[in-house]
């Protein structure tokens, strides 16, 4: 049975959801996936930020987990890279550097990308799964770009253009693919199991 409130905390993984520990499992889970994900990753050349599937990671923890139990499980992703556990890329400065250099500010918009990612399942009651989980992630998508772009100006003093140039270009086509797949991913889940 849903409560009116789980469409904003974790409505996928039935009683496991429903305990703190439960919450905190997933979280954990979670941000092992999204790590994993994270050395799936290709230097490129012509920019400090590297080709990696970590973003997907995110749109699928966020689908997946719902906005509360999403935000917590990225947070805790940062923490332990923080601690300088290998959960970035492996393309990069390790430990709270990786936070404050040139990719940071992707890397520090992954929780609230998460959350945004999260809210596919209160719009699907609007629309269609597809559909929500295409804007959700459109949203979530585009707030990882904007940070990381806007990172890029202030962390490398480049112009907006520049940033751009550097850090969004050269995966704008890989993030509609990203993008696309996690709304067929979660549109694919049977419907009894989302809020």
């Amino acid at each position: 049975m849903q409560t009116g409130n789980t469409a904003l905390s974790t409505p996928r993984f039935g009683a496991l959801t429903e305990t703190v520990p439960g919450r905190a499992t997933l979280a954990a889970a979670a941000s092992l996936f999204v790590a994993l994900s994270a050395h799936l990753s290709v230097p490129l050349p012509f920019t400090p930020v590297p080709l990696t599937f970590s973003d997907l990671a995110v749109l699928l923890v966020g689908l997946t987990l719902g906005p509360t139990t999403a935000f917590a499980a990225l947070v805790l992703y940062l923490l332990e890279g923080a601690a300088g556990l290998p959960v970035f890329s492996p393309y990069g400065l390790p430990g709270v550097a990786r936070l404050l250099g040139p990719t940071g500010g992707y890397l520090l918009a992954y929780p609230f990308a998460a959350a945004l990612a999260g809210l596919a399942p209160a719009i699907a009651r609007r629309t269609s799964k597809f559909i929500s989980a295409l804007a959700a992630c459109t949203a979530a998508s585009a707030l990882i770009m904007l940070s990381g772009v806007a990172w890029m100006i202030a962390y490398l003093h480049l112009s907006a253009l520049a940033a751009f140039t550097a850090g969004a270009a050269p995966f704008l086509y890989g993030q509609v693919i990203k993008i696309l797949a996690s709304a067929g991913i979660f549109a694919s889940f049977p419907r009894s199991n989302r809020a």
